[in-house]
């Protein structure tokens, strides 16, 4: 993983690459985005308490960061740094989902869940959604493959939490490997609701998602890596990412799911 970087994706779209290291030792990334909305203030993807570079780029960007509205936290598992955004950002209303409340009990979060349609509707410059099928905050706490995925339509730039990942691997390795390029989180099928139907379903979500928003230029996910993509190819990558998911969907339904 390379260390921290601002990518400026274009049309008002910027994707921090951050570090998260496991253990102290190994850097597996961690990313937040900002984004100019057409009011001219901006709003922020996910929390991370960037270094003194990015901040500095940051700032001569919004004003110092008196022009920052909001901080939306999209992954409800991704919580570690709420408490330094909101130390560096304290006028921007904070929104997250239940596990972010719970985490973080002290923090102005605002009334509305970050999943909920009445966000969404402040923000028309993005547009969300959930994932059908598998559970948001799933009570096993090591699977993290619900999010909220938030597309920029200006930019043609789609944030994800590991609901999508990228492999950061080289071009040659990787078709050596036979490996994907984009994939579903390896933990898909344990995030399947327990109850009929939630594996179509979640089917049904991935190809009306890659449809609607087949204009995606630039897949930003968290622990792993950016992605230029084709125009109008958005909707094969998540094909073959889903036709990689098929055995774990094919074993949830084989149980009911």
């Amino acid at each position: 993983m390379m260390a921290e970087r601002l990518i400026d994706l274009g049309n008002g779209f910027w994707n921090i690459r951050g570090t998260l290291r496991i253990g102290g030792l190994v850097n597996v990334g961690t990313h937040s985005s900002l984004v100019r909305l057409s009011s001219g203030r901006f709003v922020f993807l996910d929390s991370y308490g960037f270094g003194p570079d990015i901040a500095r780029q940051v700032m001569a960007l919004t004003d110092e960061g008196r022009a920052v509205e909001a901080v939306l936290n999209l992954h409800p598992f991704h919580t570690l740094h709420c408490q330094a955004m909101h130390a560096m950002f304290p006028q921007a209303q904070l929104f997250g989902s239940d596990r972010h409340r719970r985490k973080w009990p002290d923090l102005p979060w605002q009334p509305d869940l970050v999943e909920s349609p009445e966000v969404a509707a402040r923000f028309p410059d993005l547009r969300f959604s959930l994932p059908d099928g598998i559970d948001y905050i799933c009570q096993n706490e090591r699977v993290h493959a619900g999010s909220l995925l938030a597309f920029h339509p200006a930019s043609g730039s789609l944030h994800v939490d590991d609901t999508l990942n990228v492999l950061p691997v080289p071009g040659l390795l990787r078709r050596l490997l036979r490996l994907p390029r984009v994939s579903f989180h390896p933990t898909l099928g344990q995030a399947l609701q327990d109850r009929p139907g939630a594996a179509q379903d979640f089917r049904n979500w991935a190809v009306r998602i890659a449809e609607d928003w087949r204009d995606t230029r630039t897949l930003c996910a968290a622990h792993s890596d950016t992605l230029a993509i084709q125009p109008g190819s958005f909707p094969d990558h998540v094909r073959k990412a889903l036709a990689r998911a098929e055995p774990a969907l094919k074993r949830a339904e084989a149980k009911g799911r």
